[in-house]
């Protein structure tokens, strides 16, 4: 199975989505998912544990997990106490592109959490309630569909990633463990891929390097991840190459190499297959003034 990812039309209202209180059950989470968009899950009530960018993190009540765009995540519910949880999805260009005068970094504690390689946070009972009563002024306004609910919006997003940054970055040196579902070789692959995109990774090399089969290597990756390990190594490499488009001014054929790539053709067919649009566009459309 493809993996699944959540595609944004760009001409949404408000830039901005929405799942209020949702219950997901194992049968209704999506395989690992990824996207260009931000994401926050704020977790009411239930367990469960969720995957991303290498990592396993529990899911309890009043935990936040801060979802940068780009990033291999997927939700794994408990069977017995399903999570239900607030799920709110936004285009970065909706707090980049704002008027107010004072320069504020609203994505602060998305890049802290991807540069520290830190995404769940814990509020205590006093923050959990004012979290929820964000995300409830943000659901009463996009049940009202005014004609200035678009600004609403566009402020109490703001406000929501305030209270975000004021409460959980002071975590941001408190190290959260990763939860031992999955054997140490599965780990350490994960991050043998991550550190390694640049070079050939071969689906034998990788199971002889973790001292399993490579039928059983194949089989844990799709059943931890919902994707087998080529596909996983693919979205790593796209991810890497907008990076590199977005972040640096090097060319497009030295980006494509060093993320992996065998030759320009394959790098232009997955790009444009994953993104819809071929490198130097996202570079052109994506790329701060």
């Amino acid at each position: 199975m493809k993996p699944i990812r959540k595609f944004f039309d760009s001409e949404l209202p408000f830039s901005l989505l929405l799942d209020y209180k949702e219950t997901k059950s194992p049968q209704r989470e999506l395989p690992d998912h990824q996207h260009h968009w931000y994401e926050f899950i704020y977790v009411y009530r239930g367990k469960g544990t969720f995957f991303i960018d290498q990592t396993f993190y529990e899911m309890r009540q009043g935990d936040v997990i801060v979802v940068p765009g780009n990033t291999v995540h997927r939700g794994f519910p408990d069977k017995e106490e399903p999570v239900t949880s607030s799920v709110v999805f936004f285009s970065p260009d909706l707090v980049q592109n704002h008027a107010f005068s004072e320069a504020y970094t609203y994505l602060k504690l998305f890049d802290a959490a991807k540069k520290n390689k830190q995404y769940k946070y814990t509020l205590s009972p006093e923050h959990a309630i004012i979290l929820q009563n964000d995300i409830d002024a943000i659901h009463s306004e996009w049940e009202q569909r005014l004609p200035d609910g678009g600004h609403a919006l566009a402020l109490l997003l703001h406000l929501v990633l305030l209270h975000l940054n004021r409460y959980c970055l002071p975590q941001a040196a408190e190290q959260d463990a990763a939860v031992p579902l999955v054997p140490d070789w599965f780990r350490e692959a994960l991050a043998y891929i991550n550190d390694h995109l640049d070079r050939p990774l071969e689906l034998s090399a990788l199971a002889k390097r973790a001292a399993v089969s490579p039928a059983h290597f194949s089989r844990v990756f799709k059943q931890r991840l919902g994707m087998n390990a080529t596909e996983y190594i693919s979205t790593k490499r796209i991810f890497a190459a907008k990076d590199g488009l977005l972040q640096t001014k090097d060319k497009i054929e030295q980006i494509a190499m060093a993320c992996g790539f065998e030759s320009m053709p394959h790098f232009y067919r997955t790009f444009k297959k994953s993104t819809g649009t071929t490198p130097a566009a996202y570079r052109k459309g994506n790329r701060p003034n």
